[in-house]
């Protein structure tokens, strides 16, 4: 349940200096660092669509709390009409971990749909004007006397070719992004992002398009419709944790090291060649440069959706969601919530008193959340459970795996 460990049982704790280390130099940063979020917040507000406090928007709600570990580390956002486009939504949860997770958290949140947007701009652009090369090329050849055969110049050919170009666009894009943004937390001035990180599982909509990104154990989830009308829970991504074989092999093979406490047998954590520090209970991450030439990456899975008319919400959350809830259980808490603006205040309550149930002797962890509804025909206002047939969720499909130790990755993933 905890990310970050170290081999003596404490947590954030005992880890080797990093090369920003020093208590009046961290107090300094922390000034200037404070001063300038402030700043960066006040401008980031006024951009139109974009909400990353609880509450919600007209396709969302999104709402966070923090546990009783210390500062909430965790982080979310929705942003409409992303990328100036109407139909677009970029979507986001992020879990910080270590000292500075809370910041680095906060930092990738802001930076990262920056990055996207200017990324998917970009390759839009360039392939923009190698199109009215091409055409200016072609008005120069004599046009064939052939008749193209209608079967060919189908809309359905067009529509899945257009799929395929932007499912394409919007991968590449997703992983310039991603790459910026580590190198900028690397080079940032006043961020140590040494033994802090955070995880990033996100989204980009648009229409019926759908594009997930994901590093780290965040989750995505979808509520839709099975053949019954029955309302059912599918994973849209993967935990990327080292006890994965694959994630595992590539640790390994960077000299990374992977064992799991005796006291906590069930996380496999990642730690370094020599040193029992710092025990990341994941394999892809934002920051942590201290494991990052030890087989910890920042590359994102990527994986494409086409939204259908039974698809009706995603959750986005983090791991204290999913550390007490199932995929089944979520789905079925953000369907009984009063209200669309209310759902993902709901689940956040539910999985708090899960907590208490659950590890009454455990520190309740950070808990955020981001519900996007699909159906934007029904009022924000409505309420989803007097669309459930028979007031039951079916059993947990998961695209192409079940999620647990030594599975691989989703068979969509483009």
């Amino acid at each position: 349940m905890g990310s970050c460990l170290s081999a003596d049982g404490q947590r954030g704790g005992s880890s080797p200096s990093s090369p920003a280390s020093g208590t009046r130099r961290q107090r300094g940063r922390f000034r200037r660092l404070t001063q300038t979020s402030l700043e960066e917040d006040d401008e980031l507000c006024r951009i139109p669509g974009r909400k990353f406090r609880n509450g919600s928007a007209s396709t969302a709600s999104l709402f966070t709390q923090q546990g009783k570990k210390g500062t909430n580390q965790d982080a979310m956002i929705v942003w409409e009409n992303f990328g100036d486009r109407s139909d677009t939504v970029f979507c986001g949860v992020f879990d910080g971990h270590g000292p500075n997770g809370h910041t680095v958290a906060r930092k990738v949140r802001d930076i990262l749909p920056l990055n996207l947007r200017a990324s998917w701009e970009l390759i839009v652009g360039n392939d923009e004007s190698k199109q009215n090369h091409t055409d200016t090329m072609n008005s120069n050849v004599i046009p064939s006397p052939i008749p193209m055969d209608e079967s060919i110049a189908s809309t359905g050919f067009d529509e899945k070719d257009r799929r395929s170009k932007f499912s394409k666009t919007m991968k590449d894009s997703f992983l310039k992004a991603f790459r910026i943004v580590d190198k900028e937390l690397r080079l940032h001035p006043e961020i140590d992002c040494f033994y802090s990180g955070t995880t990033a599982v996100t989204l980009v909509k648009q229409a019926q398009d759908l594009v997930i990104g994901n590093v780290g154990d965040s989750r995505a989830v979808l509520g839709t419709r099975d053949e019954n009308n029955s309302l059912i829970a599918v994973q849209l991504t993967l935990d990327l944790k080292p006890s994965l074989p694959r994630e595992a092999e590539r640790i390994r093979r960077c000299r990374g090291r992977i064992f799991a406490l005796r006291d906590e047998p069930e996380v496999v954590r990642v730690w370094l060649p020599n040193i029992d520090s710092p025990g990341l209970a994941m394999a892809r991450a934002f920051g942590d440069f201290c494991l990052k030439d030890f087989g910890l990456i920042s590359v994102p899975e990527v994986s494409y959706r086409r939204i259908t008319e039974k698809d009706e919400f995603i959750v986005l959350a983090s791991d204290g969601v999913w550390d007490v809830l199932s995929n089944k259980e979520a789905i079925h808490i953000v369907a009984s919530a009063p209200t669309r603006a209310s759902a993902a205040r709901y689940l956040i309550e539910s999985a708090v008193q899960a907590w208490k149930s659950k590890y009454p002797t455990s520190k309740i962890d950070d808990c955020a959340a981001v519900c996007l509804f699909l159906n934007t025909d029904t009022s924000n206002n409505s309420t989803l459970r007097g669309r459930e047939a028979d007031g039951t969720l079916h059993e947990v499909e998961v695209v192409g795996h079940k999620q647990g130790k030594g599975k691989e990755a989703p068979e969509n993933l483009i």
